[in-house]
């Protein structure tokens, strides 16, 4: 099986909102297996509008994108649907847990729609990750009794529950204090370490850029180092 997770090759991003405005300029980037990658630059440099090209939530571009040497530019809605679904984890910088359920449910959604295990399965599986999180005496509250480090740890429970190839993060800890910050990422080191897992986060703390195996640095568009 090949190393690469994900490639991009020459991805190039147009905005016409009001003029023809070039977002993205010819991208090249490769991510490898077990890899925890951060994306820095300043705003507006086209951090995470690259983010939601990888993450196939954007299918507008030119360029070609692979994933595990697969090309899916120019699959259909819902060929990528289903590659988010069992391949991608995303952790946003809002949590987007759903009020009317409780946490262990907001874990077992996606896992719900993926639709191969059973309900038990699915829940065996939630309940492992949030233990993971030390979570799990958590796991019957709704998200609206949990703090915002707790909610943030939930989100990642979340995006672990279908066993994805990639966890893609854009400002996962933006609206974490310091030690929540911080707590995040241990999580995603500790799940680099000991899962083997791929990270690709994008991020406007350096700290936490800083202690990441790589460092992609954006400017204008482009990336510069």
């Amino acid at each position: 099986m090949s190393n690469t997770v994900l490639e991009a090759r020459g991805l190039t991003k147009y905005f016409y909102d009001p003029i023809k405005f070039q977002v993205l300029k010819g991208i090249d980037m490769t991510i490898n297996h077990g890899e925890f990658v951060s994306i820095v630059g300043k705003s507006g440099c086209g951090k995470s509008t690259l983010l939601y090209l990888l993450s196939t939530m954007d299918t507008d571009y030119e360029g070609e994108l692979y994933m595990h040497e697969e090309l899916i530019t120019g699959k259909s809605d819902a060929a990528l649907a289903q590659i988010r679904n069992e391949s991608i984890g995303f952790v946003f910088q809002f949590h987007y847990l759903l009020s009317e359920y409780n946490v262990l449910k907001n874990v077992m959604l996606p896992g719900l729609k993926l639709n191969k295990l059973s309900e038990e399965e699915v829940e065996y599986n939630a309940m492992k990750h949030l233990q993971t999180l030390d979570m799990q005496d958590q796991a019957l509250k709704t998200p609206n009794q949990l703090s915002g480090g707790q909610k943030q740890r939930v989100a990642i429970a979340r995006a672990l529950i279908n066993n994805p190839l990639i966890i893609m993060g854009d400002e996962p800890t933006g609206n974490l204090d310091k030690k929540n910050s911080d707590l995040v990422f241990d999580i995603f080191s500790q799940l680099t370490q000991e899962h083997n897992q791929t990270l690709l986060i994008v991020t406007h703390d350096n700290d936490f850029a800083a202690r990441t195996h790589r460092i992609i640095t954006m400017q204008d568009g482009k990336i510069i180092s």
